[in-house]
């Protein structure tokens, strides 16, 4: 079964918070093109806004004076479906009743014991609305939650017994909290825009807003600003190993983000001079498959001193492939997004780089429409090491039958893409571009194989 990935924002103690928690939205679109939702707390209760389609979709619908009336904090969430059915139960946030409170959570990842706890909580009794891993850590706390007490203390319990990915914003009456579990599987940011706390999943979304960068949430610590404008922090669970996303920094992020406290731009430029150094090739140009592949095609370029030029024109208006939910929209998406420039590759050799190789369907598209667009030769170069793996820490990547790379040798991908000539960058050579964060803190077992925790299916 796929996974998913998401975008939460969370801003506390502003007169606008849902009007800066959507701006937020608009700048992490990118992590989820399916659903949308905000809640918000003004004059001392939630109110829950979401539904089907892109940030502009769901919410210009709303009318003004919803936007200008009183409010004090926001939270938000971009979706796509993979885990979980595409349909408004499984948008988020996710709202459940704690007595008199009302606790929404947005949340990024997956739980790796998700089919474990859900068949528990049913055996107890459990009625699930949807079929998301964020209402399993809310049926857990409201188990362990006593009545008459806050949400976060019974919040807290559940994320010390839950195992796998997650970053989260929650909100109720009392307040708002951020939490990252004890791997740091996914990112999670905090900034201020002056006496304001933002918590977002990438730096990009505090820039939209103007806020300044402070430091990321630390894995296994949980943040609570309360309605005065009080932050307390501390640390619920703590493993010896990190194991940060390096996909995050491969595909996910937006290169104007930091994320890991390192920069997505530097990273990819350097996995381009690594896969250059790595993965040589006699071509006239180096061309990207946009916009994920564009600053590792700027650093191979660099490295190799072959000429970059932009060979492909991207249609800026047709959302991300690799998040559609089934193959016939990823290919249907493949050909309206991406479309070769004749001039520049008639008669070349064309050394293509891209971020990754999934499933090989959008790859196999991309060289033939280079080839029927003059190209002389395609040699593919891709600024990762091979998908053995499926994820299950929250990216979408399939079973391992669906894996191409899963079940073909390089040699047996390059035929089936029809490329000249295929290479990947090595997973020591990946791992040597990091360079704040400790290559060893980083996640890589999709490539490899090593889970830093077993799954329990």
């Amino acid at each position: 079964m796929l996974k998913e990935a998401c975008g939460i924002f969370g801003v506390a103690n502003h007169p606008n918070a849902a009007a800066l928690t959507r701006l937020g939205l608009f700048a992490l679109q990118h992590r989820g093109q399916e659903s949308a939702g905000i809640m918000v707390l003004r004059q001392g209760k939630c109110e829950l806004q979401k539904g089907m389609g892109l940030v502009a979709d769901v919410f210009d619908r709303l009318p003004r004076e919803w936007w200008k009336q009183p409010q004090q904090m926001a939270i938000g969430h971009v979706r796509y479906s993979t885990y979980g059915g595409s349909n408004v139960a499984n948008a988020q946030p996710f709202v459940v009743e704690f007595d008199k409170w009302r606790l929404g959570l947005a949340h990024n990842g997956t739980l790796s014991d998700a089919a474990h706890w859900r068949n528990h909580l049913k055996r107890g009794g459990s009625l699930f609305q949807g079929d998301l891993d964020t209402e399993i850590i809310l049926h857990i706390a409201a188990h362990h939650h006593k009545a008459g007490d806050l949400p976060w203390d019974a919040l807290e319990y559940a994320l010390k017994n839950i195992e796998g990915a997650y970053s989260i914003v929650g909100l109720c009456e009392d307040g708002m909290i951020a939490a990252r579990d004890p791997f740091g599987f996914r990112p999670l940011c905090m900034g201020k825009l002056d006496d304001t706390v933002i918590f977002a999943s990438e730096t990009s979304a505090l820039d939209i807003v103007g806020a300044k960068y402070v430091r990321d949430i630390e894995p296994g610590e949980i943040v609570h600003v309360s309605n005065d404008g009080n932050i307390r922090s501390k640390f619920f669970a703590f493993s010896k190993k990190r194991a940060h996303c390096i996909f995050e920094l491969v595909y996910f992020s937006r290169p104007d983000s930091r994320v890991f406290t390192e920069s997505v731009y530097e990273i990819r430029k350097n996995f381009g001079r690594q896969l250059a150094k790595e993965c040589p090739v006699k071509a006239d140009i180096v061309v990207p498959v946009p916009d994920s592949g564009m600053y590792a095609a700027l650093g191979y370029s660099e490295a190799s001193g072959i000429p970059f030029d932009l060979g492909i024109m991207r249609n800026h208006y047709v959302g991300r492939t690799f998040i559609k939910p089934s193959p016939e929209d990823r290919k249907t998406a493949v050909n309206m997004k991406l479309n070769p420039i004749r001039e520049a590759i008639d008669g070349k050799s064309v050394c293509l780089v891209e971020d990754s190789i999934v499933r090989g369907n959008t790859s196999k598209e991309r060289v033939r429409t280079l080839r029927e667009n003059g190209a002389k030769e395609v040699h593919m170069r891709i600024s990762c090491p091979p998908h053995i793996q499926p994820c299950y820490f929250g990216i979408d990547f399939p079973s391992a039958d669906e894996l191409i790379a899963n079940n073909s040798t390089v040699a047996e991908i390059a035929k089936i893409i029809d490329a000249d000539t295929l290479e990947y960058l090595s997973l020591d050579g990946m791992l040597s571009c990091v360079r704040k964060t400790k290559s060893a803190d980083y996640c890589h077992a999709c490539f490899s194989g090593d889970y830093p925790v077993k799954p329990k299916l």
